[in-house]
């Protein structure tokens, strides 16, 4: 399992807790009686979890990858380095990596089923609205948590059900089905219990209709906060010191929306929660980058906020970035102010502009009309303070 987050390891060592009879082993590959212990595991049908492992899988794990199991009398055995271990049925092995984006070989590939844990924005801001209204409503979102559980037990039942109307049919031949006092008892049972679940399935529904609308005022928390995490996620591109995990954020908004100032206004509240948990995390994220960084840092917090509130057009951002491209037919200078190497490079970026980025259209044949009105910018030590000459102001304010 690929498991940046670590909800893998919480999920499966919760599901070992909450399965009857078994027993959970938790490793890692630099314990130095691994081998010993997965011997026992397989020999008493434990659950292992191999929790942190790299790309690198050591051969010695080859048989249980394999499940190279062979006849032993009436048993099944597999060989473990130099002895052979009786094999139970309700041995399990599972295996996590922290890396976000690993790179296995077919080889290995071949030998598990890989499942990618790595949280996606959809599901952190589900999450992160669990969390919020838990701090903010506590018994709405138990209520909430108990219609899921409630569902996914009546879907468990309806499904056993099937099974066993399907192994009764399927046992039976059609004088037998019919003289069958017991099957027909089971098919009287199963259509009253399916009805008394469709009953319960269709109040839960609405009642969880009700909780989602309020649930609702809160998304653009949530929203924010899955924008905020993925934003510190990319400055490991940066600098590879630079880890944040998702419980160290949790924590972080936990904290947030406690001292963060309480209304009953939903909508005030919402404002306050994001603008307290926004500067929270850029302080604490601050205090753990090298000052080279914090303005590159502050730059990609703002436009991803900025992005999330769809205030940045992509084709700009992308002219931005990576500027014009491709080669132009070139005109003659019409300024006296900027010499022929400059020109160009201007007149290309003018070109470029006014036919990509439709804020920009008639810029072109401005700039060559009035090309003096721009020379108090191009002279300005605080160039990017000063106003566009003409409506271009209010222009560029209008989208």
């Amino acid at each position: 399992m690929i498991d940046p987050q670590t909800q893998a390891n919480k999920f499966i060592k919760k599901m070992g807790a909450q399965t009857k009879d078994v027993q959970l082993d938790v490793f890692k590959l630099s314990e130095s009686n691994l081998i010993r212990s997965l011997e026992l595991a397989i020999q008493f049908g434990k659950w292992v979890l191999l929790e942190n492992i790299g790309e690198y899988i050591d051969p010695a794990l080859e048989p249980i990858l394999l499940q190279q199991k062979v006849k032993q009398g009436q048993n099944w055995a597999i060989k473990i380095g130099e002895r052979s271990v009786l094999y139970n049925d309700n041995f399990k092995f599972f295996m996590t990596t922290t890396l976000p984006n690993p790179h296995y070989s077919p080889e290995t590939s071949v030998k598990v089923t890989i499942l990618n844990f790595s949280i996606t924005p959809v599901g952190l801001e589900e999450q992160m609205l669990n969390l919020m209204v838990l701090l903010e409503m506590p018994e709405l979102q138990e209520k909430k948590n108990q219609i899921v559980e409630n569902n996914a037990r009546s879907a468990a039942i309806l499904y056993k059900i099937e099974d066993d109307l399907l192994a009764a049919l399927s046992g039976n031949t059609v004088d037998e089905l019919l003289s069958s006092d017991d099957l027909i008892n089971t098919l009287a049972d199963s259509q009253k219990t399916s009805a008394e679940i469709a009953e319960r399935q269709a109040e839960s529904k609405v009642t969880e209709k009700e909780i989602d609308v309020k649930r609702e005022g809160f998304r653009k928390i949530a929203f924010r906060a899955q924008i905020l995490f993925f934003g510190i996620v990319d400055l490991n591109i940066i600098n590879s010191m630079y880890q944040y995990s998702l419980q160290w954020f949790q924590n972080l908004f936990r904290s947030s929306v406690a001292n963060s100032e309480q209304t009953d206004d939903v909508q005030r509240r919402v404002e306050i929660v994001n603008d307290y948990f926004t500067y929270a995390l850029y302080q604490n994220v601050c205090r753990s980058l090298f000052e080279v960084d914090k303005l590159l840092f502050s730059f990609l917090l703002t436009t991803k906020i900025l992005f999330g509130n769809k205030e940045i057009d992509q084709q700009e951002w992308r002219y931005f970035l990576a500027g014009p491209s491709g080669q132009i037919e070139e005109k003659p200078n019409p300024t006296q102010w900027l010499d022929d190497l400059e020109w160009q490079q201007t007149y290309k970026q003018l070109h470029v502009m006014e036919r990509t980025l439709p804020v920009f259209a008639g810029i072109e044949e401005y700039f060559i009309n009035f090309n003096v009105k721009f020379k108090k910018i191009f002279d300005s030590q605080e160039a990017h303070e000063e106003p566009m000459p003409g409506d271009w102001n209010s222009k560029l304010n209008s989208f």
